[in-house]
């Protein structure tokens, strides 16, 4: 190697040493999962977990979040106050160390917490480093205490600014621009399904939630408070309004078992999906853990027992498996673990092996002592189990046909998909597009290097209504599952989706810009909701989002997604311009469709998320359930953002 082309030299003076702050700073990721929509609102839940701990600590029962006009933070609570004495080993006050050092708190003292909520334990000092000015105020001690900080580094040290006969700690932030570049404004529904979830995590808190943003129509800021009387009793009923019930009462218990305070509720509906939602420490764990592992067991061993004695299960031909007791089951299970263990790709996967026996006794419990108190409802349970047998034997043959036109397994892809050349799946992207018509443009619009297109013909069977083995045997359901090369779980696990075999990396759901392209659309995301969850935690599925007009005048056309882009380009154009009215991508040349849709260098995907994995599951169950009057409430609620379709 020649001395032009060596690299330069490695050696100690290479390697950073960062302090935390300046840590946080330059890897946010690390420290609050990414730097955008769902990073700024971990900022707030970081805050807000502190208020929870001294909650759970039983020092106070009210928080109060407010998010200003100028979209700063404030996080108000009525506990102890943080500390302002002098820290012996920092050297300054403790409320500067907590607000300044990664990794300090109370927290990490067992004699101050037993179990704290928060998933990394990054606190408030990661927050502060991430926000442009942070104030903290504690009123402790009979006075009020305050300091401010710009981007974690402290303005002036912890000064008493007033008298106060109460105790508690205001913190207010604001975002750092320079960090948060996507946007830095609060979305008051996501902290509002938070919000509601910790209320009903830690029953008899009153949680508040002000934004100053925004009035309602007697002029006063629009505001909630969310408080619940009988915890995850009242957090099912929520869940679960939308489904129509088998059995009228919630089955729940709370207590302790091997030192861990459990906490399970749970309710059967006729419906034919398994909501199971897990959360440890108030940390919702999406992808379960050792925890679930117990609630399933000691379901399905409880269930099984007091269905064989009852002899219920004589006539039954098959097998009863652990999916079959799961059906139309709506259950939640929280747990409090002084030392969590997370394991799994988003560090939300409970690994703490002690809890499995614990969960699993504490619900053998409690579903003997109902079963033998509601006989009705226990006969109610098993006849669903039967017939959840039966839907899965049935299932497993629909499967079966599924995985034989596997591209995989040598039954070769669906017809009408019009395949891409490239055979390197990060490359790769699949157009589901509603019709053939549209399917057909898309066609020649494409760049077929990269570019697959699958055309479905009409809606998409409804899930959220149908048995399992429905969904199978429908056409075009299986023309999807075959062309993105996917396997499908086990009879124990029917609904795991293997992706190791993905073919495409982005698959891009491209309807109509109108009201039955919405409800396709919605169709095609219940689908993946409820049967191919992981290609949306992936972050494989996108939407498409075509323009709603086309602007001309003369030799000049611009496209706009909206009325007021619309009214914009009309403007700036000065009079005589004509306006087209896109009502389907059919109504596109291929050239249109590709310049405003498809190509990657002026094309706008969204990318679909779950932030809140209860809040979706009653969300889809809601819009796309049997219940009509929580839907018809929903509609008239948010008629105000809907585009009615002339």
């Amino acid at each position: 190697m020649s001395e032009e082309t060596k690299s330069p030299q490695y050696s100690a003076d290479s390697i950073q040493a960062l302090e935390g702050m300046e840590h946080v700073r330059m890897r946010p990721s690390m420290y609050i999962g990414d730097v955008g929509t769902r990073g700024l609102h971990h900022l707030v839940y970081e805050v807000v977990d502190n208020s929870i701990d001294e909650a759970m600590g039983g020092h106070c029962d009210t928080i109060s979040v407010t998010i200003n006009e100028d979209n700063s933070i404030t996080v108000q609570d009525n506990g102890r106050g943080i500390p302002v004495g002098l820290h012996k080993k920092e050297g300054v006050s403790a409320l500067e160390v907590v607000m300044t050092k990664i990794g300090a708190g109370g927290k990490f003292d067992k004699d101050s917490y037993k179990v704290s909520g928060g998933l990394h334990g990054v606190g408030v000092s990661c927050v502060n480093a991430l926000s442009e000015h942070l104030k903290a105020t504690v009123h402790r001690e009979g006075k009020v205490w305050e300091q401010e900080y710009e981007r974690g580094k402290t303005l002036y040290p912890v000064k008493s600014v007033g008298d106060s006969d109460k105790n508690g700690t205001i913190v207010t932030f604001h975002p750092d621009k320079t960090i948060f570049t996507q946007t830095t404004e609060y979305n008051y529904d996501t902290l509002a399904n938070r919000m509601r979830e910790l209320a009903y995590l830690n029953k008899g808190v009153t949680i508040n939630l002000t934004d100053k943003r925004n009035t309602d129509d007697k002029g006063e800021f629009v505001s909630e408070t969310f408080y619940s009387e009988e915890g995850l009793k009242e957090f099912i009923k929520f869940l679960d309004e939308t489904r129509v019930p088998l059995i009228q009462n919630v089955i729940a218990m709370e207590g302790e078992k091997n030192g861990i305070p459990v906490e399970v509720a749970m309710i059967y509906n006729t419906g034919f999906s398994e909501n199971l939602h897990s959360y440890v420490n108030n940390i919702n764990t999406h992808e379960g853990g050792t925890h679930l592992s117990g609630f399933r067991r000691g379901l399905t061993s409880t269930l099984k027992k007091y269905a064989d004695n009852s002899g219920l299960l004589d006539k039954l031909k098959f097998e009863i498996s652990g999916d079959d007791f799961r059906e139309g089951l709506t259950a939640i299970v929280s747990v409090k673990v002084a030392e969590p263990q997370f394991e799994g790709q988003t560090k939300t996967k409970l690994g703490n092996r002690e809890v499995t026996s614990a969960v699993s006794q504490a619900v053998s419990e409690m579903l003997t002592d109902y079963l033998e108190e509601h006989p009705d409802d226990a006969k109610q349970i098993v006849e669903k189990v039967k017939l959840a047998a039966q839907a899965r034997h049935a299932a497993a043959k629909a499967r079966e046909m599924v995985q034989r036109k596997n591209p995989m397994g040598g039954g070769g892809l669906p017809g009408k998909l019009s395949d891409c050349s490239d055979q390197d799946p990060e490359n790769c992207e699949l157009f589901l597009v509603e019709g053939d018509s549209a399917g057909g443009t898309a066609k020649m619009g494409r760049d077929r290097n990269f570019q697959a297109i699958l055309p479905l013909r009409g809606k998409i069977l409804n899930v959220e209504k149908a048995m399992q083995h429905k969904v199978f045997e429908n056409e075009e359901i299986k023309n999807i599952y075959t062309a993105l090369g996917v396997t499908i779980g086990t009879e124990e696990d029917s609904k795991a989706l293997n992706l190791e075999k993905l073919r495409y990396h982005k698959v891009v759901i491209m309807c109509d810009a109108d009201v039955d392209g919405s409800h396709i659309e919605t169709l095609i995301l219940t689908f993946f909701f409820r049967y191919m969850r992981e290609l949306i935690e992936g972050g494989h599925v996108y939407i498409a989002t075509p323009p709603l007009y086309l602007v001309k005048k003369g030799s000049k056309k611009r496209y706009a997604w909206n009325d007021a882009e619309r009214d914009e380009i009309v403007e700036s154009m000065k009079g005589g311009a004509g306006i087209q009215r896109y009502k389907g991508l059919g109504e596109m040349n291929a050239e249109q469709l590709w310049d405003t849709t498809m190509n990657p260098e002026f094309r706008t995907l969204r990318q679909v998320s779950i932030e809140n994995a209860t809040e979706s599951d009653r969300i889809f169950s809601m819009l796309m359930g049997d219940e009509v009057p929580p839907r018809r409430e929903f509609i008239e609620k948010n008629a105000v953002y809907a585009n009615i379709d002339a």
